[in-house]
């Protein structure tokens, strides 16, 4: 058996064919054909107003930090087990981020959410762990009650739901990741996603380095000027092509993860049983779209044999985020170990697993008889 990578992009077949016709085009920087293609297919499919495909879902994030105008002395609430770009975001418009835990699903944990809230709290960022999220109408109920805006960091999400609306869609705004790991790639990328369209017009200001440039590609002025802070945050029209490309065959890219997703859960189902790990866990409010599969074991040690002993068979497996709140940055606002005890066991603890399209049967097989090998 060779190696098995963590993630390998999958390839539908057409993402040469439009490169190449961007290429020949003669027009390659981005709000080009396949940029505006790709961001109709997301707004008709996913249910969003208004989507701006970006250079990756980091800067999505800036862009919706900027958006809501958060400022120093103002509050943000967002999961400790994260990602750092959720925290950048925040951090970079001076606002502090408020940490809180997270519950079984790997998602915010909606019960500690409230007693965070002060007069300071503009916004609460839920992230969207392995295309599953919190009870979403909890947390719009405890939103709209105390007049808190709400951005999804729906990074791992695309194409999975809450209930009958996709991740993304619910908030104010959202984002999504087209980064080679996720499930519908364009090597790096992302997307700002905007419910609310008072923020659409600003939201285009500040995607095209804070002028009004969109507008005079429109036809509505006869030049652009500066109007506003911004950034380059408008992805090539090259990227804009390979994504639309897997946008395209989204529901096949699907199918193929869900193949793999299956395997394993079938075939460690036995271990769970006998009490050796816990396989992931789909809230019965949630579509998930196939992003992750992961285990849980019973400690850290255990966890770092069964990644070392799958290393040594070949099998690319990983463990995810140290929660924010032990990094250097949360050490220096102030937070330290046993703050979110959850958040620490989980982490400290999880396995992702190779999933990916391209993933075979025998491949899926293997590494389930490895898990078992290691546990016998």
């Amino acid at each position: 058996m060779n190696t098995i990578r963590f993630n390998k992009p999958y390839l539908t077949g057409n993402e040469i064919k439009y490169i190449d016709e961007t290429l020949q085009s003669g027009f390659v920087s981005g709000d080009r054909k396949f940029t505006l293609l790709a961001q109709d297919f997301i707004e008709k499919k996913f249910k969003i107003k208004k989507t701006l495909l970006t250079t990756s879902c980091s800067t999505a994030l800036d862009m919706s930090a900027m958006l809501l105008n958060l400022k120093e002395g103002d509050e943000v609430i967002l999961p400790s087990f994260t990602f750092v770009s959720t925290a950048n975001a925040i951090v970079m418009q001076k606002a502090k981020p408020v940490f809180v835990d997270i519950d079984n699903t790997l998602n915010i944990d909606i019960s500690k959410i409230e007693e965070k809230i002060t007069s300071k709290t503009k916004a609460l960022y839920p992230v969207h762990y392995a295309g599953c999220s919190c009870d979403m109408d909890k947390l719009m109920h405890i939103a709209k009650t105390n007049n808190l805006k709400v951005v999804e960091d729906a990074a791992q999400a695309v194409d999975a739901k809450y209930k009958d609306r996709y991740l993304g869609s619910i908030g104010e705004m959202g984002t999504y990741s087209f980064h080679e790991t996720k499930n519908f790639v364009c090597g790096e990328g992302g997307a700002l996603l905007i419910n609310d369209e008072s923020y659409i017009q600003r939201a285009e200001i500040i995607r095209e380095k804070g002028t009004n440039r969109s507008n005079f590609f429109k036809g509505f002025v006869d030049k652009y000027t500066w109007c506003d802070v911004g950034g380059s945050y408008l992805p090539s029209d090259i990227l804009a092509a390979m994504l639309m490309a897997q946008l395209e065959e989204k529901d096949l890219i699907t199918e193929k993860r869900a193949e793999v997703f299956n395997l394993y859960n079938q075939g460690l189902a036995n271990l769970e049983e006998q009490g050796k790990l816990k396989r992931i866990k789909i809230p019965s409010y949630n579509t998930t779209n196939y992003h992750m599969y992961y285990i849980i074991l019973e400690n850290e040690s255990i966890r770092d044999k069964l990644l070392q002993f799958l290393k040594s068979n070949g099998i690319g497996a990983v463990f995810h985020y140290i929660p924010l709140h032990l990094s250097s940055m949360g050490i220096m606002m102030g937070y330290k170990e046993g703050d979110f005890p959850m958040s620490e066991k989980l982490s400290s603890s999880l396995i992702r697993l190779p999933i990916y399209a391209g993933l075979e049967k025998n491949e899926t097989e293997y590494i389930i008889d490895k898990i078992a090998d290691f546990f016998s």
